[in-house]
């Protein structure tokens, strides 16, 4: 097992093994390194005038064919097995037409130098890539190599984490993290899941509470059942998902390709004309090597390059703060997003409904009110009964318990009767007006009768969460609209959505509704949908862009969306926003830059204006400067 619990020779863990090699242990880095050290000692003997005398003219020339060989062995091979096998015309083949073609005219230098460059160039993406994609790796690396499990017989033992299977129950001991996810059955903890969801608050858990791989037990020891395995949890998928990601390109990569793809023949058969033609009508010597020079200086190479490395660059910098983008396509459809659809229930609220406002009738307090509706909604399978018996946990015991559906439910407590139901079913008596006043602002309202008589009013609403309002706002005041779309009542979801500064909804929607709402909303809007709830997966598969709230959260909202944060910060939103703009500028660059380049050198090689080096180095220098750019999109500037 290796130190991410990842067995030996695993995709997974060879992917690791190849990012944690340091510069000079990458073979694909020091080969070129070796072709440029070799070039450079050619150019020192030649500009000295050393290489004047015959032994060290030797060694020069000896130096640029060493050069030469090292530079053209990291891209000659794969070339001819593009052509060959996949009978594609690759940049590659124009660099090893280029340089073999200058090899021809007996410029041994200017070839040696086209070969390192390109060489360099390549191995720097590479290594940009490896980087872009180490962050997302060193994932797994908050995985233990292994974990304590319990058998049947009470008797602790330990097994790899791989190993790890759905039901287990996993001891898990102070300072020590999660392997798998699961649900605590016995003891209580603060787990620090900074690290998983950037929440820098330790979150209390106890019996029944839903843990996350990764996340630290910070005091006491939990006994977790398993609900994963050990190599399929919350997070593996997130490293899968960014994985999956940077295997796909965006459709700006794709325009690239198209660029390219056409534009490598297109050189070829150009600098084929003005050989032919050239030779025809002057010196053929010279027209040859001109157009040599133009098939270097028409290299597509920096256009190819400029949109990949900063999508994953890009993408690799998102995860890093939380936000997963599944395709480059879907990158750079959030750069262009100018107005956010939001669910509700979990989006924006916390999805855990509680007790905001009890209200009271003369010669009774809030406590007592609470400690009979908890005595009987004990016994109770309504949503609501959870936020009633958190807010007075402990209550009296309560005898002859019926509940009635869509009412409420009765019983006795201490030989009393009490009642406790909605205001349809319940008069509210002396508190009407405040009843409604509760609707009004979104609670959900109970009535308690003591005896037969009001005694109190009960209000349940799911709160905002922390940051609402203050998303909304960052949102308006970088001109994105937002649309609330909800399943749940009018009332309730404009009295939340006015809270939160949204001032259109639409809401008891059905999920084909959502749909529909997102389908009238492209017609002027660039959208984007978020959600986390199986019913709010249409409306993300329907979007320009769909965002899982929580990658750990609904499997139907997560497979049907195209971006997804690991926590439930909905802050996250107008950073994803930023990094996604800030990103598509980058490329805008990067592809304005290179398509000059094409534009430019050309016509400047064939009237003769610079010659092969001096293409070598501009357009080889351009394409680290490309690749250097792209880098940027990986940083967060918010």
């Amino acid at each position: 097992m290796d130190a991410c619990g990842c067995a030996p020779g695993s995709d997974t863990a060879a992917g690791q093994a190849v990012d944690a090699r340091r510069w000079w242990q990458d073979r694909s880095v020091l080969i070129p390194l070796a072709s440029g050290l070799l070039l450079g000692t050619g150019w020192v003997l030649e500009w000295t005038g050393v290489a004047d005398q015959a032994p060290l003219s030797a060694v020069a020339l000896a130096a640029f064919w060493g050069s030469l060989l090292l530079g053209t062995s990291q891209f000659v091979p794969g070339a001819l097995r593009m052509l060959l096998v996949r009978r594609r015309l690759g940049i590659g083949l124009l660099m090893t037409i280029s340089a073999t073609g200058a090899v021809a005219l007996g410029h041994v230098e200017e070839a040696a130098a086209l070969a390192f460059l390109y060489s360099i160039a390549e191995a720097l993406e590479d290594r940009a890539m490896d980087k872009a994609r180490s962050g997302l790796r060193s994932l797994l690396s908050l995985l233990p190599n292994s974990a304590t499990i319990i058998d049947d017989d009470g008797t602790p033992r330990q097994v790899p984490v791989p190993s790890l299977v759905p039901g287990q129950l996993i001891r898990v001991a102070a300072g020590t993290r999660l392997a798998t996810d699961g649900i605590v059955r016995t003891g209580h903890s603060a787990l620090d899941t900074s690290a998983i969801t950037g929440e820098s608050i330790p979150v209390e858990a106890g019996p029944g509470d839903e843990v996350l791989a990764g996340s630290v037990n910070t005091t006491g020891v939990l006994e977790v059942e398993a609900t994963a395995s050990g190599t399929e949890n919350s997070l593996t998928t997130v490293v899968r998902l960014v994985e999956e990601a940077q295997a796909e390109k965006g459709k700006r990569a794709r325009l690239a390709d198209r660029i390219a793809s056409p534009l490598v023949p297109g050189v070829l058969v150009l600098a084929a004309l003005i050989a032919a033609v050239g030779s025809v009508l002057g010196e053929p010597v010279e027209w040859v090597t001109r157009a040599i020079i133009v098939l270097v200086a028409a290299s597509p190479c920096a256009l190819a390059i400029s949109v990949p490395i900063t999508v994953v660059s890009a993408i690799g910098g998102g995860s890093r703060f939380g936000v997963i983008i599944k395709s480059g396509a879907a990158f750079e459809r959030l750069g262009r997003v100018n107005h956010l659809a939001v669910d509700k229930t979990g989006t924006l609220t916390r999805n855990q409904p509680t007790v905001s406002a009890v209200l009271t009738t003369p010669g009774h307090s809030e406590q007592q009110v609470l400690t009979w509706a908890t005595a009987l909604e004990t016994h109770s399978t309504h949503p609501l009964a959870a936020a009633i018996t958190a807010a007075a946990p402990g209550g009296r015991h309560a005898a002859e318990v019926v509940e009635l559906p869509g009412q409420g439910i009765t019983g006795s407590v201490e030989n009393r009767r009490i009642a406790v139901g909605n205001p349809r079913w319940l008069t509210s008596g002396p508190l009407a007006r405040q009843v409604a006043d509760l609707e009004q602002r979104g609670c959900t309202v109970v009535v308690v009768h003591h005896s037969g008589q009001v005694v109190g009013a009960i209000g349940v609403r799911d709160e905002l969460r922390d940051g609402a309002a203050e998303t909304i706002a960052a949102l308006a005041a970088e001109g994105v609209g937002v649309t609330m779309l909800t399943g749940d009542n009018a009332r309730t979801a404009r009295a939340l959505a006015t809270e939160a500064g949204i001032t259109e909804v639409q809401a008891e929607l059905r999920p084909e509704d959502k749909a529909e709402a997102i389908a009238a909303l492209r017609r002027h809007h660039q959208v984007a949908m978020i959600g986390d709830g199986i019913n709010d997966a249409p409306a993300l598969a329907s979007a320009d862009v769909g965002i899982a709230m929580g990658a750990t959260g609904s499997d139907a909202a997560v497979e049907s969306a195209d971006v997804a944060f690991t926590g439930e910060d909905i802050r996250l939103l107008p950073q994803a926003l930023a990094h996604a703009r800030r990103g598509r500028t980058i490329i805008n660059q990067n592809i304005i830059l290179s398509l000059v380049l094409i534009a430019v050198l050309p016509p400047l090689a064939l009237f003769g204006v610079i010659g092969l080096a001096a293409v070598v180095l501009v357009h080889e220098l351009a394409e680290v400067i490309i690749i250097l750019n792209g880098l940027r999109a990986a940083g967060r500037r918010l």
